[in-house]
């Protein structure tokens, strides 16, 4: 997935709400269900289940990865971080958006808990490396965790500062990931959802450091349940497959 930023070139900041692409009102056209699943990838979603959403590099590996994990209910490709509205892949390879390539899970809490969602996604990918994953370089493969309420977001700061101490002791520099509220999830095009489940022998790149990351980090679980921040995605406009 580099060639359409050999083309414009990788960013070396993000841009700003003012200068960001204006992108446009309708949300893109996706499935209403997983691939591999055969779940809905859209709201709304059966009662009980929760989301995350988390940036680790190009996303179809990391919605392979995180698929395949049991309590995993169904995953989108998508974009968050950015302010351009309903961005497409071409204006997000630009770096012109602010958005980050992400990944949607939705996952069933009774089965895998936030914070083993976290352990996945830490340990998929290089988080120490600033703005790129490997070869694919630019604030759009930056890594980051998009909380959808304030116990995600003090999870999710535990968590990297535990997985900084065992990245430290293997040798290895500061992590870069920004860890931030989640505004908007956008679902990418059709085309890119589960796209290694549709192209087996696809672009998926290995950049784990292969640290393990530590779990049971103290932080006490939401009495009341995370809420399930469906109003922060945006449902894309459905297409059947036939």
């Amino acid at each position: 997935m580099t060639w359409l930023e050999n083309i414009f070139g990788g960013p070396s900041s993000t841009v700003t709400a003012e200068s960001a692409l204006p992108g446009r009102s309708t949300p893109l056209s996706v499935p209403e269900t997983h691939v591999v699943t055969g779940h809905r990838i859209q709201p709304p979603f059966p009662e009980g289940m929760q989301t995350a959403v988390v940036a680790a590099g190009c996303f179809w590996g990391v919605e392979k990865e995180l698929w395949q994990h049991e309590g995993v209910y169904s995953t989108a490709a998508g974009y968050a971080g950015g302010f351009t509205e309903n961005p497409t892949y071409e204006e997000t390879c630009t770096g012109r958006t602010g958005h980050t390539e992400a990944v949607l899970v939705v996952f069933d809490p009774a089965v895998i808990d936030y914070e083993h969602v976290l352990k996945a996604f830490w340990e998929e990918h290089d988080p120490t490396q600033l703005n790129r994953q490997g070869a694919d370089r630019g604030t759009q493969y930056r890594s980051a965790v998009f909380a959808t309420d304030a116990h995600q977001l003090e999870v999710a700061t535990a968590s990297r500062d535990a997985y900084q101490q065992a990245l430290t002791a293997a040798g290895h520099g500061q992590i870069t990931t920004e860890i931030a509220p989640l505004d908007t999830f956008y679902y990418a095009e059709d085309y890119h959802q589960q796209y290694l489940a549709k192209n087996p022998h696809g672009y998926c790149p290995v950049n784990s450091t292969g640290v393990s990351c530590p779990i049971g980090l103290g932080v006490p679980a939401d009495e009341n349940g995370p809420t399930v921040a469906q109003t922060d995605v945006v449902p894309p406009t459905s297409v059947r497959s036939s």
